[in-house]
C-alpha cells in the first residue's frame, strides 16, 4: 500500500516533484553552477596578466571572472572586482555555492580581488603577477583575513 502512494520525486533526495516550477528552476541552478566552475576550472594554469582579459594574453582576477560569466551565461561584467562586488545579491559565507563570487582585500583596499567559489571552501582565482589560475582553499590564513565577503550574480542582471 506505500509503494503506491510513495513517488521518486518525493524522496529526500529530491523534495520537488518533478513537473514542479520549482524543480526546473532548481536544476537551472545547479547547471548553471556546474557550467560556471567547468568553465572555469578550463582555465586553469593561465597565466597572471595586470589588466588581461583573454586566456591567451593572460588574465588578471576580474578579467578571469569576467570571461568565465560571458562565456557560460553571456554576462557583461564590470572591469574591476570592486565593480562587480556592486552587482548581484550579498551572499553570506555560510550559505555560498558554486558559482558564487567572493572577494578579497589584498591591496589594502577592499573588494581588490575576486575569484569564484567551488564548494567545499575553495574558490578558483588568477591570484598575481607570476601566477596562474589555480584553486585555493578559504580555509588559509592570508585568504580568511582578507575576506570582504560573495555576491551572486543573477543572469537578469547582468546583461
Amino acid at each position: 500500500m506505500l509503494s503506491a502512494a510513495y513517488s521518486p520525486a518525493w524522496s529526500a533526495d529530491n523534495p520537488f516533484p518533478e513537473s514542479s516550477t520549482a524543480y526546473t528552476k532548481l536544476q537551472e541552478i545547479k547547471q548553471r553552477a556546474s557550467d560556471l566552475t567547468v568553465k572555469a576550472m578550463d582555465l586553469m594554469g593561465i597565466r597572471y596578466k595586470r589588466g588581461g582579459n583573454s586566456p591567451e594574453n593572460g588574465l588578471d582576477c576580474s578579467g578571469f571572472v569576467r570571461y568565465v560569466f560571458k562565456d557560460v551565461i553571456g554576462a557583461n561584467l564590470p572591469r574591476t572586482s570592486a565593480e562587480i562586488s556592486k552587482i548581484g545579491e550579498h551572499v553570506d559565507q555560510k550559505d555560498l555555492q558554486p558559482g558564487d563570487l567572493v572577494f578579497y582585500n589584498t591591496l589594502k583596499r577592499g573588494f581588490s580581488h575576486v575569484g569564484i567559489y567551488l564548494g567545499d571552501n575553495k574558490f578558483i582565482h588568477s591570484p598575481s603577477a607570476g601566477g596562474q589560475v589555480r584553486v585555493e582553499s578559504m580555509n588559509i590564513d592570508y585568504w580568511k583575513k582578507r575576506f570582504n565577503g560573495a555576491r551572486r550574480i543573477n543572469d537578469d542582471e547582468a546583461k
